[in-house]
Order: structure tokens, then C-alpha cells, then sequence
């Protein structure tokens, strides 16, 4: 039988792929079927984490836009990414699968703070963890906080769960005959700023050779098929040949 490429997984959500229609943030029924490709992933025995945006609730560099204090409306959209991943963490356990959720803003009453040594027993003993709140300090995404948490827990790939299918030379949704790529390099998609992540977690994961798997989860069964190497997806990884991606 053939070792999957990969073992230890952080999956990124966006807080919008919780929303349901009617501007309703955080839909049971959209949050119930992502939790079962989760789930679905989890059973084939990889090691699973989570991060989870909060854009579905409130999004700090918005707010601050439209005259929130920086630092506050950062701390709010925080706040967000816990409602967030304490809704994936009921749905999961609603399922069967045993789930933590740790946050870099302590708050005990409601989940574990970020401890890293405990969160890798967490992963040992089968369970997905759920790391909410960023990095707990403002001016940083979720983006970062996803690169830095597949960094710090040792992850294989970092997976970034979007609306599309991987990453393209142009919006397709705009421009028809845009291109997708299988592959691209960490410097291409910063050299010509594809906002695939934000650039400091890109830079993360190049620096820490962490390869960012985007790929459409909004389509039924598709994080288990990119992992099964049958789906669709762009992979951003170092590459041998500097035109490999062209």
C-alpha cells in the first residue's frame, strides 16, 4: 500500500464557507457537511488541525477602514475565529469525532489555551484540534496565524479550503479562459502577488518548506479526493526548475 504524501495536515478555512444564504453567519447545515469531509479526511488516519477566519462575523482590517481603532477591531475579528471554531468543534463532536479547541486569547471557560506540546498530544491521541484566535496579537491574519500553527505543530502541508478550484493567472470568475496551475512557486506567487495567503505566510511556509494545497471545499468530497491525489487543486512548494509552473 502506498504512504500518503502527506501525514499531519493544518486545514485553513475561510469563516465565510460557514455562511449560509440570507446573510446568516454561521449556517447548521453548511457547518454540519464541512465538518463531515473533515471528518471523512480524519478517518483515513491523518493527523488533522484546523484554523478557522472570522470574516463570516467581523472582519478587523474592514472595520478599521471604516474608523475602528486597528488593534480593537483586530481583537474583535479574534473573538470571531472563537465563535468559529467552537461551531466546527460541535459539529465534529456531533459526529463522533473527538475535537479540542485551544485559543491564543486564554479563555478557560470556553476552550484550552495554545500550548503546543498539548495540542501535539491532542493530534497523537486522534484528535483534531482547532486553533482559534490568531496568533493573539493584532496586525496579523489568520493566514499568518494558519502558517505559523502548521510551522510550529510540525505539519506536511498546510490546506487552504476556498470557493475555487486552486490558483489562477487571472479571477476566473472574471476572466473566462483564465489559467489554473498545478503547481507554482512560493516566490511566483509573491513576485506577482496572486493574494493566495498574505505574504508573510507565505514567506512562512517557504522558509519552513511547507507545501499550501488550495483546493475548492466547498464541492462534496473534495478534501479527501486533493488528499487522494484525484481531485483538483494548485500546489505552492519549492520548485526544481524555475519554469516548472509556467
Amino acid at each position: 500500500m502506498t504512504e500518503p504524501r502527506y501525514k499531519r495536515i493544518l486545514l485553513k478555512l475561510s469563516g465565510e464557507v460557514l455562511m449560509g444564504e440570507g446573510g446568516l453567519a454561521i449556517d447548521p447545515a453548511i457547518t454540519a457537511r464541512v465538518a463531515s469531509e473533515i471528518a471523512e479526511v480524519k478517518a483515513r488516519g491523518y493527523e488533522l488541525c484546523i484554523v478557522v477566519g472570522g470574516g463570516n462575523i467581523f472582519r478587523g482590517l474592514a472595520a478599521a477602514a471604516k474608523g475602528f481603532e486597528r488593534a480593537t477591531a483586530d481583537y474583535m475579528g479574534m473573538l470571531a475565529t472563537v465563535m468559529n471554531a467552537l461551531a466546527v468543534q460541535n459539529a465534529l463532536e456531533q459526529i463522533g469525532v473527538d475535537t479540542r479547541v485551544q485559543s491564543a486569547i486564554p479563555m478557560a471557560s470556553v476552550c484550552e489555551p495554545f500550548i503546543r506540546r498539548r495540542a501535539e498530544r491532542h493530534l497523537e491521541k486522534g484528535r483534531v484540534v482547532i486553533f482559534a484566535a490568531g496568533v493573539g496579537s493584532p496586525f496579523f491574519t489568520t493566514d499568518s496565524g494558519a502558517a505559523l500553527r502548521a510551522a510550529e505543530m510540525k505539519c506536511d502541508a498546510l490546506f487552504k479550503g476556498t470557493s475555487v478550484d486552486g490558483i489562477y493567472d487571472a479571477d476566473p470568475k472574471v476572466v473566462k479562459d483564465a489559467k489554473r496551475y498545478d503547481t507554482i512557486s512560493y516566490d511566483t506567487v509573491l513576485s506577482a502577488n496572486l493574494k493566495v495567503m498574505d505574504a508573510s505566510a507565505v514567506a512562512l511556509c517557504r522558509d519552513n518548506n511547507i507545501p499550501i494545497v488550495v483546493f475548492n471545499i466547498r464541492e462534496h468530497g473534495n478534501f479527501a479526493s486533493v488528499l487522494s491525489g484525484e481531485g483538483v487543486s494548485t500546489i505552492v512548494q519549492t520548485l526544481e526548475t524555475p519554469n516548472a509552473s509556467l
